[in-house]
């Protein structure tokens, strides 16, 4: 992480080569063609990669490539720092009750049954507001020895396995919310993973919850060390003691290209810098963000975080994420920093209420009535939630469903899920919502550019000591 400790820390003396940053004006210069250029780009180093743009392959390698050289030609300081992570392998994967097999997925990190698998009782989890996340769903069950079913949902796949685990479970079956296997889950590291995991679609859980008896789970895994690069970006103009950041994760999952997820955050987090500039008038540095393995577990960003100083991440003003953008099936959501929803996690640290407003408002001005979208841990900005440090950002949806209410509102089909390619061969440039996308990516370039400008005002964050008595409070 040495090239990010340089960015982290330099001062900025360069002379603006543009005039004042306006945010509107920099919403309307990052356009829908703009940022589809950059998705053409992205599918086709998937297409030349076998298919994916995952960690640890030249697919990623491809797209880090293509980002920093974007970067560069833009007059930005650029690094790509490597981090180490886990790969993750799976020779094979099988689950069978009485006389019939089912589809598993192995969750990423999962511990290995080793070759044989292991048998033993299916025993359900309770079905309730949240599904095998809580110590009191396992009050009266007895599960020692046994594999748990569990559905989907609130908490991350990691929690649900630690808790049955830790009542004694051999294995855990995550069911997906969903028709279609499960694809792409991950404990986010191996030394997380206590026993094996998989997935199976929504159809087949409630196949073996109904046959129940013995099941025999086979998920036969290998985890070994490897190493990945983010792409870092700064402006060469603005106050390094008061950096908006903006990111975007650029590496996909095995089973597709990742264009929607996240080639769209990627892309109009990329437009966004193109139209800014790498010597932009603001009064506050911008340090773009690419983010490698987050579909492992927000690996690249945690290691970034992680590698700062104290004194660097008090000097990060705010975080601000983008991470699917163009669901076809879009919804329109802005990360709930307030917790007004009063949905699973509490508020963001304090600005992040002021973020959300940016975003909503923004949005509301453009004809879209804005949701909430709970901080549920499962992107980049987890890292800096973690660390005190304000966050927010738009979101178009993945594997939730689709209400009829929302989908009055916005349109699109009710009762079905915002991304039915997430995380599959099918999440290409022909199944991206382009007025979603020229939407959000407008959102995105706006927050940056009201940010850049100044950090006070309604939707302002917290600075100098404020910022330092808010972080240490958190």
């Amino acid at each position: 992480m040495a090239g990010a400790m340089v960015l982290a820390g330099c001062s900025s003396t360069s002379e603006p080569d543009s005039p004042p940053v306006d945010a509107s004006a920099l919403a309307a210069s990052v356009t829908e063609g703009g940022v589809v250029g950059h998705l053409e780009q992205l599918q086709t180093i998937a297409e030349n990669n076998n298919g994916n743009r995952a960690a640890g392959t030249s697919g990623y390698d491809a797209s880090v490539d293509y980002v920093a050289q974007v970067l560069e030609d833009k007059g930005f300081d650029v690094e790509t720092p490597e981090f180490e992570f886990h790969n993750f392998d799976v020779r094979t994967e099988a689950l069978r009750s009485g006389d019939r097999d089912f589809e598993v997925r192995a969750l990423a990190y999962s511990p290995s049954t080793g070759p044989d698998g292991i048998t033993a009782r299916l025993v359900p989890a309770p079905k309730d507001e949240s599904p095998g996340c809580e110590v009191t769903d396992y009050d009266g069950l007895d599960v020692t020895g046994a594999i748990v079913l569990v559905n989907r949902g609130v908490c991350p796949f990691a929690a649900k396995q630690q808790l049955a685990s830790e009542r004694g479970a051999a294995g855990v079956i995550v069911v997906n919310n969903e028709d279609g296997p499960m694809n792409g889950g991950t404990l986010g590291d191996p030394d997380v993973g206590k026993v094996p995991t998989g997935g199976v679609s929504k159809a087949d859980g409630a196949a073996l919850e109904q046959a129940g008896g013995d099941v025999t789970l086979t998920l036969d895994t290998t985890t070994e060390s490897s190493t990945a690069r983010n792409v870092i970006a700064q402006t060469k103009t603005g106050s390094t003691e008061d950096v908006v950041m903006v990111g975007a994760h650029l590496d996909s999952v095995p089973d597709g290209p990742g264009i929607n997820d996240n080639g769209t955050g990627v892309a109009a987090t990329l437009e966004t810098a193109v139209q800014l500039g790498g010597s932009p008038d603001v009064d506050n540095a911008v340090r773009f963000a690419f983010w490698g393995a987050e579909e492992l577990g927000l690996l690249g960003s945690e290691a970034y975080v992680n590698s700062l100083s104290e004194d660097q991440r008090n000097d990060i003003a705010l975080y601000l994420n983008f991470d699917m953008l163009g669901s076809e099936n879009a919804g329109y959501l802005a990360y709930d920093g307030d917790n007004s929803d009063n949905v699973g996690e509490g508020p963001g640290p304090e600005g992040s209420a002021g973020i959300e407003r940016t975003f909503t408002e923004f949005l509301q001005n453009n004809g879209v009535a804005a949701d909430g979208t709970d901080f549920d841990g499962r992107s980049d900005y987890g890292p800096f939630i973690e660390h005190g440090i304000p966050s927010g950002g738009v979101f178009s949806g993945a594997d939730e469903t689709k209400t009829p209410e929302q989908s009055q509102k916005w349109g699109g089909t009710p009762d079905v899920v915002y991304d039915e390619n997430y995380h599959s061969a099918t999440d290409t440039l022909e199944n991206v919502n382009r007025a979603a996308l020229a939407k959000n990516a407008a959102a995105v370039a706006y927050a940056v550019g009201v940010y850049a400008e100044s950090l006070t005002g309604p939707n302002g964050v917290p600075t100098g000591a404020d910022r330092e008595k808010a972080r240490a409070a958190e």
